[in-house]
């Protein structure tokens, strides 16, 4: 039996180097013990297809991809497609691709941003909520024939954050367009599109003009985006309502 088959019958389960808020143990198939993060793919899952992913080493690309700047002739995502061609690898460790994330949104939402990030309002709270959902986000997956084959509650953005963190609407909103795009300007985008080929693509939302709990996955590139959105539209509606039902009074 594979690696990720006996993840399957056992639950994933991986350390991190920091603890999750324990209101995650509000989604089903999550429990949150200390530093220990564990997840039962059957309850947490919506839609659990396919059981690999592509992964590359963050260290890696800390050190040699993000400090590359692109040119006239070499575009950050050519640079960044290149790069996932030479050292990204499959996996089917479940576990590897949640450490793997921790270290990318780390990065990305890491706090010494908020007093350039001239956002009124954000905390290193908020920043907390987006890294710890984002890291959960990445066991989504779309396929390169745009079919997603795999949907957890935190791809329904607000509503996930709502359920664990105790958020009233407005705040839950907040978060997702913190998400889906008003965090970065054009370097920190940059350095997200970079920082991605940890994780084996480029982020994806579904959202368009605005936030709209489309959520986003970190797809591969040339993945059929026309088939994705299609395809996240027959869910959407009925698997937000379902992260909702979970919601609470504030976890402290």
């Amino acid at each position: 039996m594979s690696s990720l088959s006996q993840a399957v019958v056992d639950g994933i389960a991986v350390t991190l180097p920091s603890a999750f808020h324990p209101g995650w143990n509000r989604l089903p198939g999550v429990r949150v013990e200390e530093k220990t993060l564990a997840i039962e793919p059957a309850d947490y899952f919506f839609r659990f297809e396919s059981h690999s992913w592509l992964v590359a080493d963050w260290g890696k690309v800390r050190d040699e991809l993000l400090p590359v700047k692109e040119t006239t002739e070499s575009a950050v995502e050519q640079l960044t497609l290149d790069f996932i061609r030479r050292h990204a690898r499959s996996t089917d460790d479940p576990g590897l691709v949640l450490r793997t994330a921790y270290e990318v949104y780390g990065h990305l939402f890491r706090s010494e941003l908020l007093t350039s990030a001239g956002l009124q309002g954000v905390t290193p709270d908020h920043l907390r909520m987006l890294h710890e959902a984002a890291t959960l986000m990445a066991l989504n997956k779309v396929e390169l024939d745009g079919h997603i084959s795999n949907v957890g509650p935190c791809w329904f953005f607000p509503a996930a954050t709502s359920v664990v963190f105790g958020l009233d609407d407005d705040e839950g909103r907040m978060l997702d367009e913190l998400y889906h795009g008003a965090w970065f300007n054009e370097h920190r985008r940059l350095e997200s599109v970079k920082a991605h080929a940890a994780l084996g693509g480029r982020l994806v939302h579904g959202c368009q003009a605005k936030a709209d709990q489309t959520g986003g996955v970190v797809a591969p590139y040339g993945a059929a985006l026309e088939v994705f959105r299609r395809d996240l539209e027959t869910f959407k509606k009925d698997w937000i309502a379902r992260v909702y039902a979970h919601r609470a009074a504030p976890v402290g």
